[in-house]
C-alpha cells in the first residue's frame, strides 16, 4: 500500500508540474509581441529518491524555479548600439533646421552678398541716378538682414535643443526613480529564494531607455541590484538611491545639474552621452563654431567695404562715410594684427546699413584741392567700380571670397548633416540587428511554444491516465481487504 501511495504522490506532481509548465508556456505566447519580454521557462528537478526494498524508486517531480532566458553579454553589446542609435537620432532634428538656415539653393546670404555687389556695379553705369543709389541702400539692407536672421535662427534652435532637454528631463527623472524602485521590489522577492522576471524585464528596457538618452552604462552587484551611471562614472542609481537631474535656468543659457547625495554638479558633454550628448554638442561646440564663421564673414564684409567707402566722395562731396554700422577698431588698414574671435563676435547680429541718404554714397573719388575746390565730379564712378570689385578681389585669411566663406559654412553644416543620416542608419541597422539576435535567443518563438505545449499537454494527460490508474489501483486492494 505505502508503493501505491508514492506513486500516486508521484502521479500528482507530475500533474501539477505539467499544469504549471502549460501556464508558463501561455504567459510566454501572451507576450511574444511585447517589448523587452524574456522567454520564461520552469526548471524542474525530480524530488530524492527513497529506499524501497532493494531499489531507490522516485518520488515525483518539482518545479524549482521559473527562470527567464537571459544573455548578458548581447544585452551589452546591445545597450551600447542604443547609445549610439540616440545620439545620432538626437542629432537630426537640429542639423536639419541648420540646414534650412544655411540653405544651399537660391535664397541664402551667398546670393544676397552677389546681389549687394551686382547693385554697385549697376551704379557704376549712372553713379549720379538716386534710383541706383537706393538700391544699393536696399541691397545692403537685405544682406544685412540675412545675417541679422541666420544669427536670430541660431538661436532659435538653441533654445529649441534647450526646450527638448528640458521637456525630457521630467521622464528622465522618474525613469532614475524606477530602477531604484524595481531595485527595491527585485532584491524583496529575489531574498525569498523567488525570481522577479518581469520586474528584471521592465528594469532592463528602462535602462535601454536611460543609455538611449544620457548613455547611460548599468550592472548588476551582488545582491541583483543594478548600479546606474553617466559615462564620466558619476552616480545615477545606487542600489535604493535615486539621483536626479536639474536643469538651471540663467538668462539664455541652460545648464544641466546632477545632484547627488547633497552636493551638485555641472553637466557638460563630456559627462554624457546618447542624445543629451548630441543636443549638447550641437548648442555648445556646433552651432558656436557657425557663428563664429559667420560673424567673421559679416566683420570682414562690413570693414572693407567701410573701407572703401570711407575712402570715396558722396554727391555732397562729404567723406569718411561709413555703409554699414561697425565698431571703431576696423579702422586700422590693414589689420594689424589680424581681428581676432573677439573682434568678430556679435557681428552678425548688429550688421545693418547706416546710410539713409542715398547721396552720401561715395560712388566717386575723394575731393581734391583743384578747381572746383571740394566737390566730386557727378559722373565719378571710380569708387563704385572699386567697392563692386571688393566681391572678387578680396580674400579673406588670404584663402577664402566672401561667397566661398559662406559655402564653407554651408558645407560644413550639409557634410555633418550627410554624415549623420548615415550613421543613424549605421545605428539603426546594428540595433535592430543585434535586436533580432537578442529576439531569436531570449525571446519567445510561437513555433518552439507550441512544441512545447504539446509536449507538456501529451505529460498532463499521462500524468492524469497515470493517476486514474494508481487511484483504480487502491480501490482494487481496497475491496480485497474487504
Amino acid at each position: 500500500m505505502a508503493g501505491l501511495i508514492s506513486a500516486l504522490n508521484s502521479a500528482r506532481t507530475s500533474l501539477e508540474v505539467n499544469q504549471k509548465s502549460i501556464e508558463i508556456i501561455g504567459n510566454n505566447i501572451a507576450n511574444v509581441n511585447t517589448e523587452g519580454y524574456s522567454r520564461q521557462k520552469a526548471d524542474l528537478t525530480p524530488y530524492p529518491a527513497m529506499n524501497f526494498g532493494n531499489f531507490f524508486i522516485g518520488q515525483g517531480v518539482k518545479i524549482v524555479n521559473v527562470s527567464r532566458e537571459h544573455d548578458v553579454f548581447i544585452e551589452q553589446q546591445l545597450m551600447q548600439k542604443v547609445v549610439d542609435y540616440g545620439f545620432q537620432d538626437a542629432l537630426t532634428r537640429p542639423l536639419s533646421e541648420l540646414e534650412r538656415v544655411f540653405t544651399i539653393t537660391e535664397d541664402n546670404i551667398s546670393t544676397d552678398i552677389d546681389n549687394f555687389f551686382d547693385s554697385l556695379q549697376e551704379l557704376t553705369a549712372n553713379p549720379s541716378d538716386l534710383v541706383q543709389r537706393n538700391n544699393v541702400i536696399l541691397q545692403g539692407d537685405v544682406l544685412a538682414t540675412s545675417f541679422n536672421n541666420a544669427v536670430n535662427d541660431l538661436n532659435s534652435i538653441k533654445e529649441n535643443i534647450n526646450n527638448t532637454i528640458v521637456s525630457k528631463l521630467n521622464v528622465v527623472n522618474a525613469q532614475i526613480r524606477e530602477i531604484a524602485d524595481l531595485n527595491d521590489r527585485i532584491y524583496s522577492i529575489e531574498i525569498q529564494g523567488q525570481t522577479a522576471n518581469s520586474a528584471r524585464d521592465q528594469r532592463d528596457m528602462v535602462a535601454k531607455d536611460l543609455a538611449k538618452t544620457l548613455g547611460a552604462e548599468s550592472y548588476e552587484d551582488q545582491n541583483g541590484m543594478l548600479s546606474v551611471q553617466l559615462p564620466g562614472g558619476l552616480p545615477l542609481v545606487q542600489g535604493l538611491l535615486p539621483m536626479s537631474i536639474t536643469a538651471n535656468t540663467s538668462g539664455s543659457d541652460l545648464i544641466l545639474q546632477l545632484n547627488a547625495g547633497g552636493t551638485t554638479r555641472n553637466l557638460s558633454e563630456r559627462n554624457l552621452g546618447g542624445a543629451f550628448q548630441a543636443l549638447l554638442g550641437v548648442r555648445d561646440s556646433l552651432i558656436p563654431e557657425i557663428n563664429g564663421e559667420l560673424d567673421k564673414l559679416a566683420y570682414e564684409l562690413s570693414v572693407q567695404v567701410n573701407l572703401q567707402h570711407r575712402a570715396g566722395g558722396a554727391l555732397d562731396s562729404s567723406t569718411n562715410n561709413d555703409f554699414f554700422n561697425m565698431p571703431p577698431n576696423y579702422l586700422a588698414s590693414p589689420p594689424n594684427p589680424p581681428p581676432t574671435a573677439t573682434q568678430y563676435a556679435g557681428s552678425a547680429r548688429r550688421i545693418s546699413v547706416v546710410i539713409t541718404d542715398p547721396a552720401k554714397i561715395a560712388a566717386g573719388a575723394a575731393p581734391t584741392l583743384g578747381p572746383p575746390p571740394g566737390t566730386v565730379a557727378p559722373g565719378d564712378n571710380s569708387n563704385a567700380l572699386i567697392l563692386s570689385n571688393i566681391g572678387d578681389i578680396y580674400l579673406i585669411g588670404g584663402t577664402d571670397s566672401f561667397t566661398s566663406l559662406y559655402g564653407k559654412i554651408s558645407a560644413k553644416v550639409g557634410v555633418e548633416s550627410n554624415q549623420n543620416q548615415l550613421s543613424l542608419k549605421g545605428a539603426e541597422d546594428a540595433m535592430d540587428q543585434l535586436q533580432n539576435f537578442r529576439d531569436g535567443l531570449v525571446g519567445v518563438s510561437l513555433e518552439e511554444e507550441m512544441i512545447s505545449l504539446i509536449q507538456f499537454q501529451r505529460g498532463f494527460e499521462s500524468s492524469a491516465k497515470f493517476l486514474s490508474t494508481i487511484d483504480e489501483m487502491m480501490s482494487t486492494v481496497m475491496n480485497i481487504k474487504r
